[in-house]
């Protein structure tokens, strides 16, 4: 067995310049060739990353006060509108929020080209944005309506606040039915045409230490080009999902609340994007750094693409309607081979999240670490899992596929 380490220890390595940083990619190599012990022993940190589609994601602002000044009721960006039931000049934007007046699916496949996600990433590229507010007035805030212009610069808060983001594991979608399908997984072809997956895999965040015995509330990560921090554990977290041996979840397991400040972040790593016939989301860059604090840890960080298990779950019945058959489990090695075998038919396969963009996350990561720029975070919170003790009130009927990424 070899020998703890503690947060502080790590961070000090890190800011005299001798700390051992390795991606989750690069240490699978190292565990090949010296084995689980001596790894440990050797590697500090272990980088991660994902980049999808993360669609419950949004932000909080704060637009300042007019003069006169005035209670905002209703919100609209480049038309798309945002909730404004918090107070009288914040306001949150969802990422899959549409403008009252796009035509959605009445024209099916509806192609959703601006949404929330859109005007996240025009934010953040420095776009000038149309703010139009309106409200009731009151003697405090007696204004009706505000019609402007600003950039993400010019206003007080830009807080990007995700609800559920980088799911441990996540379902591969096919389409049994005998007709085209437009979903959230991409544009499902008939009778087993194709397959969609969203996960990184052996380089994703939760499937690096599955039983977060070092990701909580506090956590510092990389978000969307900038830092931020684990808030909370998100929406659909579901840590008591069927796992593997190695730890590693069989189905949806846990998901992350995280948040950050907008200004920091980049427009490589929030993306708005249009799913044909399903909506407007966001493409989201999250990676989390893994301190190495014993074998246990690094045991978990050597997972492999082929120990990774994502169920199969067909999207024309049994995703919406919970009916049909169990189609088994396929491995993500096998996913990313560009083909798996189902019922005796070779299916070809696609993954909606970026695989080189997890990548460059996780060297990112590994670059502001040795340089000393960044430093690990002990969670200040446990977050609810299989181990700690922390128990979730049951919901009082779950779906069997938890939904949206």
């Amino acid at each position: 067995m070899g020998k703890e380490k503690t947060y502080e220890e790590i961070n000090q390595k890190i800011r005299s310049g001798k700390a051992v940083v390795l991606t989750a990619e690069e240490v699978l190599e190292l565990v090949a060739e010296q084995g689980v012990s001596r790894a440990a022993d050797r590697v500090d940190v272990v980088t991660t990353g994902t980049f999808g589609p993360m669609c419950s994601s949004g932000l909080f602002m704060n637009f300042g006060h007019p003069l006169p000044r005035i209670k905002m009721n209703e919100v609209y960006l480049n038309g798309v509108p945002a909730y404004a039931g918090i107070a009288a000049v914040d306001a949150y934007l969802g990422a899959t929020a549409l403008p009252p007046g796009d035509p959605r699916n009445r024209s099916h496949p509806g192609e959703f080209v601006y949404g929330g996600g859109h005007v996240i990433e025009d934010l953040v590229a420095g776009k000038e944005i149309r703010l139009e507010a309106h409200g009731y007035g009151t003697d405090c805030y007696p204004s009706k309506k505000v019609e402007t212009s600003f950039r993400l610069s010019e206003i007080n808060e830009a807080t990007l606040y995700n609800p559920r983001n980088a799911y441990q594991n996540y379902s591969a979608a096919v389409n049994l039915g005998k007709k085209m399908i437009y979903t959230y997984m991409g544009i499902l072809k008939p009778r087993m045409g194709n397959v969609n997956y969203s996960t990184a895999g052996q380089l994703s965040p939760l499937l690096n230490d599955p039983l977060l015995k070092t990701i909580g509330m506090g956590t510092q990560i990389f978000l969307g080009g900038g830092r931020g921090f684990v808030a909370w554990y998100g929406t659909q977290h579901n840590p008591s999902a069927e796992r593997g041996a190695n730890g590693v979840p069989k189905a949806p397991a846990a998901t992350l609340a995280v948040t950050g400040d907008l200004k920091q972040m980049r427009r490589r790593w929030l993306r708005g994007l249009s799913f044909l016939g399903y909506g407007a989301t966001l493409q989201v860059g999250l990676g989390i750094p893994i301190p190495v604090l014993n074998e246990e840890i690094m045991k978990y960080c050597a997972v492999k693409d082929e120990e990774i298990y994502a169920p199969l779950v067909d999207f024309s019945r049994g995703y919406p309607y919970g009916e049909g058959d169990d189609l088994g489990l396929v491995s993500y090695a096998e996913l990313k081979s560009g083909h798996v075998q189902i019922r005796d038919q070779r299916v070809p396969t696609a993954s909606l999240s970026s695989y080189v963009g997890a990548r460059e996350i996780a060297l990112t990561l590994k670059k502001w670490i040795l340089a000393g720029d960044f430093t690990l975070t002990r969670p200040a919170v446990p977050l609810p899992s299989v181990e700690a003790g922390i128990k979730l009130q049951p919901l009082p009927r779950r779906n069997p596929y938890p939904g949206g990424m």
